[in-house]
Formats: structure tokens, C-alpha cells, sequence
């Protein structure tokens, strides 16, 4: 994560990606140390592949094995 910073306010630290606040933390050890392992974890997997029929069509189908609720019913 390249884009961040960790700024106090009052006596807690705001975790900062993009400026955009994501996180709060009372104590800036901890608040570095998230940033940290977050930034291993999104480095050590590649993001899924999408398929192509995926990428093309978005779903907006019901999961065939999820039943509504009757009383939601029109």
C-alpha cells in the first residue's frame, strides 16, 4: 500500500488509503503494524480471474438453491 497515512486526531490514529479514512486505532504502532500485514496480504495473492462470459454479463439472477419467503411473496 503506497497510498497512505496515519494521522492522529485527538488520541486516537486514523488509517488513511487514498485520503479516504478506513481505519481508527488508539494505539500508531498498532495502526503501522495493520498497514503492514494488510499490504502482505494483498501482495501475496493475486485477484481472481473473472471468466469472460463474467466480465461481459452481470447476473442479477436469484441462486437456484436459495427459496424466498413466502410472506415476501406479492
Amino acid at each position: 500500500m503506497k497510498n497512505y497515512t496515519i494521522v492522529r486526531i485527538g488520541n486516537e490514529y486514523v488509517v488513511q488509503a487514498h485520503e479516504k479514512s478506513v481505519l481508527k486505532i488508539a494505539s500508531r504502532r498498532r495502526a503501522e503494524r495493520t498497514v503492514t500485514d494488510a499490504a502482505e496480504l494483498l501482495d501475496s495473492q493475486p485477484a481472481p480471474a473473472l471468466s469472460q462470459d463474467a466480465q461481459d454479463q452481470p447476473s442479477i439472477a436469484r441462486d437456484p438453491g436459495i427459496r424466498p419467503d413466502p410472506s415476501e411473496l406479492p
